[in-house]
Formats: C-alpha cells, structure tokens, sequence
C-alpha cells in the first residue's frame, strides 16, 4: 500500500472516531442538560412528558392551597403573561410565599400536570429571569431603586 493511501486511511478513521466520540458526549449531555423555561414558553409549547426541566417565575397570589392528602403543595407559578400549575410534595423553603420568585424543578406526568421534585425560593428579586423580569417591567410592578436597584415592586403585588 502506498505512504498516500495509507495516510488517507489514517485520516477518515480519525475523523470517524472523532465523529463517534463528539455524539457520545453530546448525547450524555443531552441528558443531563435542565432546561430553564418560563410559563409563557411552557404555554406556547409544552415539553414532553417526564423530560426534568426548570420553570421560574413569581407564585401567584391566592394560588397556593394544600391537598388533600396534607402533603402536597399545590400553587401557580406566573410570569405575568401565563401560568402554570405545580403540585409538589415535600417541605416548602421559608421564604416560599406568594408574590415571590421561584424556581421550581421537575417534569410533566403522562397527564399533562407539572410535578416539581425541588422548589428553590428567591430571596432576592435581583435573580429573576430576564422573561419575568421584563414582564414585570411591562405591568409596572417594577419599581427601579425599591430597597434593591431593580426589585419587584412592593405595592400592588396582588393585582
């Protein structure tokens, strides 16, 4: 076999290897990725049943009851634009309460129903995301320099 077609061979099995190791590690990351969605998005389109994803907003007010069972927590979650229903089993962080930024962690069951596995408080409204933040801004309960420069307004929380 001649130096050239040896080199060539040399070459595309490199690059197939290459190619077979790069889908591998997309397809571990593909899997472990959690995406970050808003309600609104969640609204437009709703991922697939049992895919782990975040979902983040403000809970909204009047929205949080307790179920029969005495162990679930059922609320919404809200970005001003949309809603989405949570039910979560478990002990809720303290600074869970309505008006607040949340961060809720889980998927959708086979019946279309958000099921959050973790839910993480906001303790400061400096972390919203952007959707919400600029949703906020829309509604005019944005209040620029309330306590923290770009914090949530206090007043009208309930509207």
């Amino acid at each position: 076999m001649k130096r050239k077609t040896l080199r060539l061979y040399l070459v595309l099995i490199s690059l197939a290897l290459l190619g077979i190791a790069t889908a591998l590690v997309l397809n571990a990351f593909d899997r472990e990725l959690v995406f970050f969605f808003s309600p609104s998005e969640i609204a437009a389109e709703k991922p697939a049943a049992g895919r782990v994803i975040r979902l983040g907003g403000l809970v909204e007010t009047g929205s949080v009851r307790k179920l029969d069972d005495g162990a679930t927590v059922s609320f919404r979650v809200t970005d001003l634009k949309a809603a989405t229903e949570i039910a979560y089993r478990g002990v809720l962080p303290d600074l869970f309460r309505e008006g607040q930024g949340v961060v809720v962690e889980g998927a959708f069951n086979d019946s279309g129903n958000f099921v959050a596995t973790q839910v993480l408080a906001k303790h400061d409204e400096n972390y919203l995301p952007p959707e919400v933040a600029k949703a906020l801004k829309e509604s005019g309960r944005w209040q620029e320099g309330a306590g923290t420069e770009g914090s949530p307004a206090t007043t009208g929380a309930g509207q």
